[in-house]
């Protein structure tokens, strides 16, 4: 356990600094909580997403070399795609806010979502991101060879910072969903995700050339 908990601390340091950027995965959980629906379902299901691409980086692609071109420009496709969808929507609800679900009576609220439809919604964040790829499987599982026999130990702290990451911007996507469920507040995020969306996007294309 001497040599462990260093290679342990060390995999979860690694996790949390490339999971606190603002990225669409963590734009989603904010969302859910400001929207107040199935937000610990979201943060669940994000973790777990994450867990498993951090197993298969650490048990698999980082002995195989990491993603065959033709298989990395299939994801890089797919997200682009997603992400300009999910861009346009976030546009759309800029441009026609709706009022929140507590909002007065008389005005609209966001459509209810099932739990079917927040777990296929945060999976599509979480594997159809091509960040989420690079930075979770292929970096984190390259990473780990660096500890040898400890890769697993490496490994499972990564998966731990993970955990302790989404549980705390849970907290945060509750608390601020009980204090600033507003309209001009629901503009600006969705106003700020269309153009991290976009640009995302473009980012992604603009590495295909």
């Amino acid at each position: 356990m001497t040599l462990a908990f260093p290679t342990f601390t060390a995999g979860m340091a690694l996790s949390l600094s490339l999971i606190m950027a603002i990225g669409p995965q963590n734009a989603h959980v904010l969302r859910m909580g400001l929207q107040r629906q199935h937000l610990w379902l979201t943060v669940a299901v994000c973790a777990l997403a994450d867990i498993v691409l951090i197993s298969l980086g650490v048990l698999g692609l980082a002995q195989l070399g990491g993603l065959s071109d033709k298989l990395l420009g299939a994801l890089i496709g797919a997200g682009v795609l997603f992400l300009g969808v999910y861009g346009w929507q976030a546009f759309q609800r800029f441009l026609h806010p709706r009022q929140p679900a507590d909002a007065a009576p008389g005005h609209p609220a966001p459509a209810p979502v099932t739990r079917r439809q927040a777990i296929l919604s945060t999976l599509a964040f979480s594997w159809l991101n091509p960040h989420a790829w690079l930075d979770t499987a292929v970096l984190i599982g390259t990473a780990s060879l660096a500890y040898g026999p400890g890769s697993k130990a490496f490994g499972l702290g990564a998966a731990t910072g993970s955990v302790v990451w989404f549980l705390l911007l849970g907290a945060a996507a509750f608390w601020l969903g009980r204090r600033l469920n507003s309209l001009h507040i629901w503009r600006v995020l969705d106003g700020a995700v269309a153009l991290m969306m976009w640009g995302t996007a473009a980012w992604l294309l603009a590495g295909l050339f």
